[in-house]
């Protein structure tokens, strides 16, 4: 245990608290058994480490371990929290818990058997952690951290702004802007984000070392994440891959299942099963209509986006119409509803449609529906009904 010590107070000295995300102030730190979930590379890692340099005057008071350490080979999660009780901790920060083969049942005994620990763990397999967690339902309080918004990203790079609701951004974004925005550098700024900027990480890469980053974390996750929990081939993991290329490179339009499945030479139910897949690891984005959106259904999506732009440039295929629509979803999928329209690109809770495109886009596909908007890139300012879609990144 007193290797895992030295390498979390290694990792604390360099720990930085100048930005720290939104959800940090959102998580109910007191609750005895948190869990933090987000996929691979969102800063998990450093939202733990940021919770015990600013909340622990006596840092000894903590520990930090990730399960990948070659120390939980030979030793169980309960061990350490026996040995951590008899030093004086009080706050085990667990990272990586998919890492550990049983961890749920693990985390189930070291909370049952020591309630004065309290713990937080995160995990980056998205699907190996919603597989096992019904076991800590009734235990754990769960949380997802998301990518960075363009709000957050711009908190690195220059200067903090409050989020706003959609009803603002709806129906002030005039007055909005004006207040934000009056150097007009926003659509630059939201540019270069749109490359190098959802995954924190990127503040450590330049944006080639970036892009295979992420790229990286793609193979990583159809490599090992999914067969973590469904028994695939190799053969239907090389087709997951070649699926993801297909979206990538075709502009956004509604899927055609029966040819999708003929291309890749697999059935409607194998191809929609890698579909769910990719969704829940959040590499891919599934659109259904309302009445549809049930994730454990075979019904097929009606449309499918890549989950958020840095994959899209990771991939190569960066189409300015796939990149506009996928940031979209991305920003407002984290507190809302939203599925496929019959008019438009996006439908939000059910009740607003959003048609997205560049400067010149018209109302023509929605003209005349209620609750509608046109969402346009690269204009710094709106008017009416027609708003910048940068401004959509402050939704968080």
């Amino acid at each position: 245990m007193n290797t895992l010590k030295r390498q979390y107070n290694l990792l604390l000295k360099h720990v930085s608290t100048q930005h720290v995300r939104q959800i940090y102030n959102e998580i109910s730190w007191n609750t005895r058994l948190i869990g933090i979930k987000g996929a691979r590379g969102v800063g998990k890692t450093t939202l733990m480490l940021q919770r015990i340099c600013l909340a622990f005057d006596n840092p000894e008071k903590a520990l930090y371990v990730s399960l990948d350490d070659i120390w939980f080979s030979s030793h169980t999660l309960p061990q350490l929290a026996e040995q951590a009780v008899a030093e004086g901790i009080t706050h085990l920060f667990i990272d990586e818990v998919h890492r550990l083969p049983g961890w749920e049942r693990q985390i189930k005994n070291v909370y049952d058997f020591y309630p004065m620990l309290n713990i937080v763990f995160t995990g980056s397999s998205l699907l190996e952690i919603d597989h096992s967690i019904a076991d800590l339902s009734r235990r754990c309080l769960m949380y997802s951290l998301p990518g960075l918004s363009f709000r957050e990203y711009l908190g690195f790079e220059c200067h903090d702004f409050d989020k706003l609701s959609l009803s603002d951004i709806l129906y002030n974004h005039t007055e909005i802007v004006g207040r934000l925005n009056s150097e007009g550098t926003m659509v630059k700024q939201f540019a270069k984000y749109l490359r190098h900027g959802f995954y924190p990480f990127y503040k450590t890469e330049n944006e080639t070392d970036y892009l295979v980053r992420v790229n990286n974390m793609i193979a990583s996750v159809i490599d090992y994440d999914i067969p973590a929990v469904e028994n695939l081939e190799y053969a239907t993991l090389i087709k997951a891959k070649q699926l993801l290329s297909i979206f990538a490179s075709h502009s956004p339009s509604p899927l055609n299942a029966k040819l999708t499945a003929e291309m890749l030479e697999v059935s409607k139910n194998q191809l929609i099963k890698i579909l769910s897949l990719l969704d829940r690891s959040q590499i891919l984005r599934l659109l259904y209509y309302k009445a549809e959106r049930n994730p454990k259904s075979m019904v097929k999506p009606q449309k499918v986006l890549i989950n958020n732009a840095s994959i899209l440039y990771a991939l190569g295929y960066a189409d300015k119409g796939k990149v506009r629509e996928s940031f979209l979803a991305s920003m407002m999928a984290k507190d809302h509803e939203i599925a496929y329209p019959l008019h438009g690109d996006l439908l939000v809770d059910n009740r607003y449609i959003f048609e997205v495109g560049g400067a010149k886009k018209s109302f023509s596909q929605i003209r005349d529906l209620p609750d509608s908007f046109v969402v346009a890139d690269d204009i710094e300012i709106g008017v009416g009904n027609k708003i910048p879609l940068w401004l959509f990144g402050f939704i968080y």
